[in-house]
């Protein structure tokens, strides 16, 4: 048996029809001045996910998300013949987390920026379970595409979600188990990033067969 227990968990939902401007503006104080203009959707999302959660050198940083910075990447791609250097470096995958640890000025030591599609949750929650450190920082999310929605290569919603996992159960409000070989049969099948950001926001009890075994999420 594999856990860790939820000791901070903070979901992201914005209206739909939300823009990075309009974030910027709804999440203003949460953020310097100098480092707000240049943050996409996405890094404002994860960054206020992550707000009042304390990282640590040795922490563990792991970043789940399919599409990342879909709009910066959306911009680039149209940018062409004059492509926007500023606009390539928050394009690539990392950056929505990078954009975060960089504005705290806080350096770790491991950070695992995964992307997939129908296992990325089970992925991102086993190498979290297995790390050695004793919080390891989970963050994901999506921006919400425009053209490339159309092409089926964005997520229709934008989104963000940070939990805390730690070691130790004390004062902890939920537990995440991955139990090998103990797959249910009735248990359903992974959930997708967004079913797993919902899930969290509504305190919902979750299991699903996955990686030879049996992941759990359950409340105190």
């Amino acid at each position: 048996m594999l856990e860790r227990h939820l000791h901070f968990l903070r979901v992201e939902q914005p209206a739909a029809g939300e823009t990075a401007d309009g974030a910027r503006d709804r999440l203003a104080a949460k953020f310097a001045r100098g480092a707000l203009r240049r943050m996409t959707h996405l890094g404002l999302l994860v960054g206020s996910a992550v707000d009042g959660l304390a990282i640590g050198l040795d922490d563990t940083v792991i970043y789940a998300s399919t599409y990342a910075e879909t709009r910066a990447l959306e911009d680039y791609l149209t940018s062409f013949p004059a492509a926007s250097p500023l606009l390539f470096q928050t394009s690539i995958h990392p950056s929505a987390v990078q954009q975060v640890l960089i504005g705290r000025q806080q350096p770790v030591r491991r950070f695992f920026p995964l992307t997939g599609r129908r296992r990325l949750v089970e992925q991102a929650l086993l190498t979290a379970l297995i790390d050695p450190a004793p919080q390891v920082v989970l963050l994901g999310g999506e921006e919400r595409g425009t053209w490339m929605l159309d092409q089926g290569w964005a997520s229709d919603r934008a989104f963000a979600l940070a939990l805390g996992l730690r070691t130790e159960a004390g004062g902890a409000i939920g537990r995440v188990a991955f139990a090998p070989d103990g797959a249910d049969r009735e248990a359903g099948p992974c959930p997708s990033l967004i079913a797993l950001a919902e899930g969290l926001a509504g305190r919902r009890e979750m299991r699903w067969r996955g990686a030879g075994g049996e992941f759990t999420l359950t409340w105190s």
